[in-house]
């Protein structure tokens, strides 16, 4: 496995073995020792998603005590995957790394809690697994206006599909952001 990290600080890139002869391939998709070395992370739920060609999700975080840190994986297709940072204090808060992720490279993006974190679709059917480190819970959800200039995010030129709770974001200066580093 490769690791990678960014400027950002927090933010991994796992790039596992694959093992591929004439029948397919064969990696590990989580190995709990090696990635709790890493992450010092628990994780106690998964989510799956499926979307269209274009469908924009994010920029979601959950405010504490419900914090979430994600670990992220295409099984199908390909993503832009974006985390902004959300860190009062951080030298990079408000900064944005984007990586693609798909079922060609099979990395995994480890999202601290911190960050927002959303992703759009680049090819239909495309599915998405989340492995979260706290549970989803539905008030402490917050959206980052997908959008705000002030970001500065370098969306693709495709047509999007984005739902009404995206479309109505915050921008990042009327985020009161709960995460002190």
């Amino acid at each position: 496995m490769t690791i990678s990290t960014y400027d950002i600080a927090g933010l991994i890139l796992f790039q596992p073995k694959i093992y591929q002869d004439n029948r397919g391939y064969f990696l590990e998709t989580y190995q709990d020792e090696r990635y709790r070395c890493q992450l010092h992370a628990v994780f106690v739920q998964d989510n799956l998603s499926m979307s269209h060609k274009g469908v924009l999700r994010g920029l979601h975080f959950q405010k504490p005590p419900h914090a979430q840190g994600k670990l992220v994986q295409v099984l199908r297709g390909r993503v832009l995957d974006v985390a902004v940072d959300l860190r009062i204090g951080s030298p990079t808060y408000g900064k944005h790394q984007m990586v693609e992720l798909s079922d060609v490279n099979h990395a995994q993006f480890y999202i601290p809690v911190g960050f927002a974190h959303g992703f759009i679709a680049l090819e239909s059917h495309t599915v998405f697994n989340y492995k979260c480190t706290a549970y989803y819970h539905a008030s402490s959800e917050q959206t980052l206006l997908w959008n705000d200039p002030d970001l500065g995010i370098a969306w693709p030129d495709i047509q999007k599909i984005i739902s009404e709770k995206d479309q109505i974001g915050l921008p990042l200066n009327q985020i009161e952001s709960p995460f002190l580093l």
